[in-house]
């Protein structure tokens, strides 16, 4: 055979004989290999059925209920967004801070998102700054997806809760908790103008709330909303300036909110109570003082007006209004504007270090 013809058959040969051992070997180590950790034929069973149906009372089942009736807002375009929840007659509750871009814009422009993604102008019916409550509506036909309102009266401590909104413009996001605490007197922060006089009794929540969130419904076991998401308390991040939920969150009763609503879908504006008198933001004693003295021009009690009527005088020191206990100007404020205009409420004050009690029916003044 030529040498040619003998390389290459030698060639040949050894590539065989070179592929039969790299198959022993390799069969080897497989067959090594599967015994410790690879096992031909193994299998983690059937795929079971998907959950479809998820008890009513389950946050899954509240979620599935009130989503379609939870709204994120765009103000001014893409300058802000917040959040809201459709009412009977097809109107969206939210808050006066988002529709005003926290005081700074009164006159926006509005969109409405839907659960589905739709995106619809919006006009605005009314604002109450100093409850901070607005309402839109938006404009479309036919019939909105309507949540149902709750008692706010009836909450509790420890009552389970779900908040749903747009955090940081992440539409339908659910999330829950507890009911913290009752009766929280807060101050909306970062708002400018009459938008800074908001003071809210509110029901502070451990259910993460974040920025955007602001407007959205807080709900109860049952799905009915006992809350319009307002506020939120953080430490910040002194680096980014950023901030977020640490558990604090607050939400404004439902009960004033309707009030407020019903006010502004009636007449386009709402009012709010008032007693009659000039409050001392310096007193630092337990309760609310009626300023000694007032500026030229004002009185410390309005003449013939409700506190008035009822008796009391400058320096007087309410310390309880309406069966409330207050403790300082911020929690007398909050009393009073949870109430209707006209309503006949008890007031216990100090005159002198002396306990008196007199019967207070409210005024009204417009927001």
């Amino acid at each position: 055979m030529p040498g040619g013809r003998r390389l290459a058959a030698f060639a040949l040969a050894l590539a065989l004989v070179s592929a039969l051992a790299g198959g022993l070997v390799g069969g080897y180590i497989v067959s090594r290999t599967s015994t410790g950790e690879v096992i031909p034929g193994f299998s983690l069973g059937t795929v079971p059925p998907a959950l479809t149906n998820r008890p009513a009372s389950s946050v899954a089942g509240i979620a599935a209920r009130i989503l379609p009736g939870v709204v994120m807002i765009k103000v001014d375009g893409s300058q802000g967004t917040g959040s809201g929840f459709i009412i009977h007659g097809g109107y969206v509750i939210t808050d006066n801070h988002v529709v005003t871009l926290d005081g700074r814009l009164p006159h926006a422009s509005l969109q409405v998102v839907f659960n589905g993604g739709r995106v619809v102008p919006a006009r605005l019916i009314g604002t109450d700054p100093y409850s901070d409550i607005a309402v839109i509506r938006p404009r479309v036909t036919g019939r909105l997806p309507a949540l149902s309102l709750g008692n706010s009266a009836g909450v509790e401590v420890g009552d389970p809760v779900v908040a749903v909104g747009s955090p940081l413009g992440l539409a339908g996001t659910v999330t829950s908790g507890i009911v913290s605490a009752l009766d929280r007197p807060v101050q909306p922060s970062n708002v400018q103008g009459v938008a800074a006089q908001a003071f809210i009794n509110a029901i502070q929540t451990d259910a993460p709330i974040n920025p955007g969130n602001s407007g959205g419904p807080l709900v109860n076991g049952q799905g009915q909303v006992i809350g319009v998401n307002a506020a939120i308390a953080t430490l910040g991040d002194p680096l980014t300036g950023q901030s977020g939920s640490i558990g604090l969150g607050f939400a404004i009763p439902i009960n004033q909110a309707r009030l407020v609503a019903t006010e502004i879908i009636r007449t386009g504006k709402a009012t709010h109570a008032v007693i009659g008198a000039m409050l001392d933001g310096s007193y630092t004693g337990s309760g609310a003082q009626i300023v000694t003295a007032a500026r030229r021009g004002t009185f410390a009690v309005t003449p013939r007006g409700p506190a008035a009527r009822a008796g009391l005088r400058p320096g007087d020191v309410i310390v309880s209004f309406g069966g409330q206990r207050i403790t300082n100007v911020t929690g007398l404020i909050q009393a009073i504007r949870t109430r209707n205009p006209g309503m006949r409420v008890t007031v216990i004050f100090l005159r002198l270090g002396v306990r008196h009690v007199a019967s207070l029916t409210l005024g009204s003044a417009p927001s």
